[in-house]
């Protein structure tokens, strides 16, 4: 946001320097980022007078000029503009000064004849490209006071010479407009706000039902209104509101559409003026955009179209691309004499769905993305149909054409006034707190004793909760006069017992996955597409980046493994022998249907590889394999998460495991999958030895866990006894099946069963399966009839079961 000195000074009385006001916007959490001059180049340009004019005597196109400087004796300038005349008040470069771009005004002979100085035209002066001729300055200032030759153009002008370039966080909608951070500057320096004056002259029949309004989608378009100019004149604007758009970084184009310009930078609110005579039916709809729809913006660019878009149409075409940019065919010429001047109010998130998809970003769109002021639309629209009654020569029609399906409705906000010294930790009184709501334009409405309930102005999108008016007051307090101590932490039971944050949530998982032993990898956002593609992944749902770091990173992860990959690579170049890495992180894919177009994903991966224990004297060089990948599996969902048992289900392909299996909850939802990284893969980064894998779904997980407590079971006191039975089953007969059968067929003294050995006789297409069975009571020490006796039942049940044999 480029903020114009001048233009600030107009709305409050500030006195101060341009550095004094960056600090302290800074402080109030508008970060100046710089101080420009934008007409520093041109400083030295004065004005002066044509006092002759005459043809130069050796040139068809050459002017010989005597100018009044304002001096005793009047400058010989020699001009080759077609416009130049004798009588006008003009823009002089005199001898000694320097142009824009380096080149310093010297005495010199044109053709014979002296020449000391130069007329210059408003594209030698940077200030447009119009090369037609010199500009030709009015007799009078903004302010009715007549020129003086010899006087600073810069100073006759009133250019803004100081400008502060403010970094808006997107959070303060309101500030982005000169208006906005006048609002601030006066509470915080406890100034008088000026609003412009407007006396705008409505003539003529009441037009409110000459263009009907009809919203198709209320929730998207709360409000549409719009007034209507008639015999408008359209030419070149003022120059002060010519200037004063270059200053802030605006191109001048006519009267009527810097016009609405002027309005955005000053109040905020975007306008659109469109060619009234163009409208068909004379009816504004808002609706949306048809699926594959074609439509033609300002910048001349068809524009292929979703659903999710917004548009303006008349009876019988799309006219504007809602709150992003107006349409080619009703855009406003040098010919246009009828205006429909729209104000509108959008919802955010679709405009700035629209805005990004077509890569369309505009100052309007900017605005609409991060909210419009709903209680400021009329002035702002009263306020522009001012401005083109003066400046256009317009005739402003009786009346408003509007529709406002969703009157604004102020946020209520309970507020407890003992709540800022609190949660600041220093003192702040009821007084403050109110002076400080009160200059924001809070409404408050003293409720109780110790509770106000406040209404935040329709502006303040960032004031929702009570911790928004306590950062406010905590603000105008003086952050940098807060002490620099630690607060004071309460904690009370006010909050046992409520839902669990994302962020508490993932910190614990990773809390307790280091209990585990394992390492946390933390890897960047950006991967490469060779990444992507050396893991088969698909091209479909990726996310490039337009504007990559480097062809390393030029795409956002699709998967955690194309960064667990690389952490792998780098400990194993680094002499690492056994890894134990985890991740917990986001992965990118691309949905239209997102407000972002990019769904996000949590998840977690595991990547283990080598030896199973450290470097150590006795600890024997055993690699790890699926079992340990398994046993940390098994032990974060069920230990950490209380989730029931998974379901385990090999997978028939996989882009960059094999062997590998998918995990599913026991409601059917998938969780992730394990395996071990394909050999030709695993060696492109450096792997000799297998790499294993886990990638589960951390969100799915998330939800199956809420709710869930763990319980308590007390310990044992009778000891437990332990029987071991052996079955001889088909090879392809999973070990689940079996286990399955036991548990199914328990009696009430059985406790547990594990798989203890595996033996595969040669040339047989049978394993003998063993495992060990173990019996307790809570009541009694078992005697071996007893345990025999169940043992014996279950196995008969198992054998009948499955088929299989002991």
């Amino acid at each position: 946001m480029l903020l114009s000195l001048n233009w600030l000074r107009e709305f409050v009385p500030y006195k101060g320097t341009a550095e004094e006001l960056g600090d302290h916007l800074t402080m109030l959490g508008l970060e100046v980022e710089e101080i420009v001059h934008p007409f520093h180049e041109i400083r030295e340009m004065i004005l002066g007078r044509v006092l002759t004019c005459e043809d130069h005597p050796d040139s068809d196109h050459l002017h010989v000029c005597t100018v009044d400087l304002g001096t005793e004796e009047p400058a010989t300038i020699v001009c080759g503009a077609p416009n130049v005349a004798k009588g006008q008040l003009v823009v002089v470069a005199p001898v000694g000064s320097t142009m824009p771009g380096g080149f310093q005004i010297k005495k010199a002979k044109l053709r014979g004849v002296p020449s000391h100085g130069m007329i210059c035209s408003e594209r030698e002066m940077g200030l447009s490209e119009d090369h037609s001729g010199i500009l030709v300055l009015p007799e009078t200032d903004r302010h009715g006071n007549p020129f003086k030759t010899g006087t600073s153009f810069v100073e006759a002008m009133e250019m803004d010479t100081e400008v502060l370039d403010i970094s808006i966080t997107p959070n303060r909608a309101d500030c982005l407009s000169v208006l906005g951070i006048a609002r601030m500057v006066a509470a915080s320096y406890k100034l008088p706000l000026t609003l412009p004056q407007i006396e705008l002259a409505e003539q003529g029949a009441d037009c409110s039902h000459e263009y009907p309004i009809e919203i198709k989608d209320t929730d998207f378009c709360p409000c549409y209104s719009g007034r209507v100019i008639e015999n408008c004149i359209t030419e070149k604007s003022p120059y002060w509101i010519r200037y004063r758009l270059v200053a802030v970084g605006l191109r001048p184009i006519s009267n009527l559409v810097d016009i609405t310009n002027y309005i955005l930078m000053e109040l905020g609110q975007p306008l659109h003026a469109f060619d009234a005579e163009t409208l068909k039916g004379s009816k504004i709809i808002v609706q949306s955009a048809k699926e594959e729809q074609k439509f033609t913006t300002l910048d001349g660019q068809e524009r292929t179209l979703k659903e999710s878009d917004g548009l303006i149409c008349d009876a019988e075409n799309a006219i504007a691309l809602a709150g992003v940019m107006g349409g080619l065919a009703t855009e406003i010429s040098d010919t246009s004499k009828k205006v429909f001047l729209e104000c509108a109010l959008f919802k955010p998130a679709r405009i700035r769905r629209t805005a990004r998809r077509l890569g369309l970003s505009s100052d309007s769109s900017y605005r609409y993305e991060r909210g419009v002021d709903q209680e400021g639309m009329a002035f702002a629209l009263d306020r522009a149909a001012y401005l083109m009654q003066i400046y256009a020569k317009g005739t402003v029609r009786k009346g408003i054409c509007k529709s406002e399906p969703k009157p604004f409705s102020p946020v209520k906000i309970i507020f407890r006034p003992s709540r800022p010294e609190f949660v600041l930790g220093v003192p702040v009184s009821e007084e403050f707190c109110e002076k400080t709501l009160l200059a924001l334009d809070c409404k408050i409405e003293k409720t109780s004793k110790d509770t106000w309930t406040v209404y935040a102005p329709g502006r303040r999108y960032d004031l929702t909760r009570e911790a928004d008016l306590v950062e406010e007051i905590a603000i105008f307090n003086g952050i940098d006069n807060m002490p620099a101590t630690l607060p004071k932490l309460s904690q009370t039971l006010d909050t046992c017992g409520d839902p669990e944050g994302r962020h508490h949530f993932i910190m614990r998982a990773k809390n307790f996955l280091a209990g585990l032993g394992m390492n946390e990898a933390i890897n960047y956002s950006f991967v490469g597409n060779k990444d992507l593609d050396t893991l088969n992944l698909p091209q479909e749902d990726r996310v490039n980046i337009i504007n990559p770091l480097s062809a390393e990173q030029d795409v956002l992860r699709t998967h955690l493994a194309a960064g667990i990959l690389q952490s792998v690579r780098q400990n194993i170049a680094h002499g690492a022998n056994g890894l134990r890495l985890f991740e917990i992180a986001h992965t990118f894919h691309k949905d239209s249907q997102s407000e972002t177009t990019v769904k996000e994903r949590l998840h977690l991966i595991f990547a283990l590889y080598g030896n199973r224990y450290d470097d150590a004297w006795r600890n024997g060089e055993e690699e790890v394999d699926y079992a340990d990948l398994r046993g940390f599996v098994d032990h974060f969902i069920a230990d950490f998460l209380h989730i029931d048992a998974m379901q385990v289900q090999k997978c028939a392909s996989h882009p960059y495991l094999s062997p590998a299996v998918e995990l599913s909850a026991a409601q059917g939802q998938v969780i992730g999958v394990m395996g071990r990284v394909q050999k030709n893969i695993a060696d492109e980064y450096y792997a000799k030895k297998p790499v294993w894998i886990a990638d589960l779904e951390l969100d799915t997980l998330e939800e199956l866990s809420l709710g869930r407590k763990p319980g308590f079971t007390p310990l044992a006191v009778y000891p437990a006894v332990r029987r071991d039975i052996t079955f001889i089953c088909p090879q392809d007969m999973p070990i689940k099946t079996v286990l399955d059968a036991i548990y199914q067929n328990k009696g009430k003294f059985f406790t547990e069963a594990e798989l203890r050995d595996l033996y595969i006789p040669k040339d047989s297409s049978e394993r003998n399966l063993t495992f060990r069975l173990t019996f307790q009571s809570p009541d009694k020490t078992l005697e071996d009839k007893e345990v025999d006796k169940e043992r014996e039942k279950i196995t008969q049940a198992v054998i009948k079961t499955l088929g299989i044999r002991m």
